[in-house]
């Protein structure tokens, strides 16, 4: 008994199916990608372990102790009492004016196939303490201060990184730097220095000191006006915090950035008699830094940027798998119904593996060489594939061209596509108008029902036709 051939309409509905079948090796190739960054994301920390992580600097801040009677209720036999006690706490005194100057250098580290940015940061900078004459306003008197135990507080939120080059000079005169005790919004790391102040003159604090870290510096701001410069010679900074800069300038050779920041803007008075909380600092997953406060302190934050992230790039391309496989499944369609080429059911799931195939490919390269070579390297190998087994499937090298075409485009398509990411949108929607206005032109005199009986009854006079 003969076996009935498809309809078209059933060719098509038969091609939607097996697409959607292949959405499930497209997507274990998506959580392949989403392994593979993870394995990447811990190599790379194995990389910067023991070398700093991303590092928040603050101050200095000048922290004075002081003494002041304070209402205590106590219950004794079962009545409560109240009296006064004396109860030390700390005064934080930020600087009224404080110029820091920033020296950012790169390093680049491997391990097997996975490489990170290191990087020192050489901080130096000056700042100017005056005792102020309106203390009283905060609940405190210059006779309650304990300026004989006076300390300056450095932040750095991850003192693995301290090196061994640092420097206080109080008034010209250099003290000894002593471990721990830094500020709040640093985690209370950093380091610190004992100072005895008279408080009868300004005090002028001359800083220098060197850490190491990895993918970002940010900086706390405190005080009346924080002048912050920062350079580097690495081509791609992301600025990012609650301050951005008021002078930039970004080369291939590196960057330079200047900030300038009031505490009208910061919105904190001189005197503080709590210190100020750490800012909440993330990292944008293929960006430059973000920061959001959340009424603790506000910081600036310069990332180094690594503009080519192969993982995020894979992951944007498998997001227009569908249409590689839609495009050439609809070209198959075509020779199929209105060329009379006989393509089987095997034939469009092994074309449509080899499409599939492209993102491992893809992927595989984008680790060892970079994405821009391993996608010509995985469109050239998959193109050549497809177009000599086309040539097979559809008895035609003519046809084999036009598919090899077809991939040509859309492989360039999708490169483009990936590269201009804010235009991705646009271009892609007005692709798949003109690809549905072509095939709606191309197919608008066709009997969905009656073409594919017409063919078979032309392809086997005898009545027995094959199953595609």
């Amino acid at each position: 008994m003969a076996a009935k051939s498809r309809t078209a309409g059933g060719k098509l509905l038969f091609c939607i199916l097996i697409g959607l079948m292949l959405s499930i090796p497209l997507f274990a190739v998506y959580l392949l990608v989403w392994e593979r960054q993870s394995q990447s994301s811990a190599a790379r920390a194995s990389i910067a372990q023991g070398w700093g992580g991303p590092q928040v600097i603050a101050g200095p801040v000048l922290v004075i102790p002081y003494t002041r009677p304070e209402t205590e209720t106590v219950t004794e036999n079962g009545r409560q009492i109240s009296r006064m006690t004396n109860v030390e706490r700390e005064l934080f005194l930020s600087p009224t004016t404080n110029a820091v100057d920033t020296a950012i250098m790169p390093e680049r580290r491997r391990k097997a196939i996975y490489e990170t940015v290191l990087f020192e940061a050489r901080i130096s900078g000056r700042a100017a303490f005056i005792l102020p004459t309106d203390l009283a306003r905060h609940g405190v008197t210059p006779d309650q201060l304990h300026l004989d135990r006076a300390e300056i507080r450095m932040g750095v939120s991850d003192p693995r990184g301290l090196l061994s080059r640092n420097m206080l000079k109080v008034n010209g005169r250099a003290i000894s730097l002593q471990p721990g005790k830094g500020l709040l919004a640093t985690g209370n790391n950093g380091f610190f220095a004992f100072i005895d102040w008279t408080a009868a003159s300004a005090l002028t604090i001359d800083y220098a000191y060197a850490v190491r870290g990895n993918g970002q510096v940010s900086l706390v701001p405190r005080g009346g006006r924080t002048d912050w410069s920062v350079t580097s010679s690495w081509p791609h900074p992301g600025f990012g915090g609650d301050f951005l800069p008021t002078d930039r300038d970004v080369t291939d050779k590196g960057f330079s950035a200047r900030y300038s920041i009031s505490n009208l803007a910061l919105g904190e008075a001189l005197v503080l008699t709590e210190d100020r909380r750490a800012p909440m600092i993330a990292t944008e997953p293929y960006g430059g830094p973000a920061v959001t406060s959340d009424g603790g302190s506000t910081a600036a934050t310069i990332g180094l940027v690594e503009l080519v992230d192969p993982y995020a790039q894979v992951n944007r391309a498998i997001k227009y798998g569908f249409l590689f496989v839609g495009f050439t499944f609809l070209a198959f369609l075509m020779f199929d119904i209105v060329g009379g080429a006989r393509v089987a059911s095997a034939e469009y799931v092994l074309a449509g593996s080899g499409l599939i195939l492209f993102f491992v490919l893809l992927l595989a390269f984008a680790e060892v060489i970079g994405f821009t070579w391993s996608y010509l390297l995985a469109a050239g190998a998959i193109t050549a594939l497809l177009t000599a087994y086309s040539a097979a499937v559809l008895k035609s090298w003519m046809r084999a061209r036009i598919i090899a075409g077809l991939l040509v485009g859309l492989y360039a398509t999708l490169f483009v596509l990936l590269n201009l990411e804010a235009y991705s949108l646009l271009i892609g929607s007005v692709l798949l108008f003109v690809a549905l206005a072509s095939v709606m032109w191309a197919t608008r005199h066709i009997d969905w029902a009656a073409v594919g009986t017409a063919n078979d009854a032309k392809a086997t006079p005898d009545g027995d036709a094959g199953v595609s």
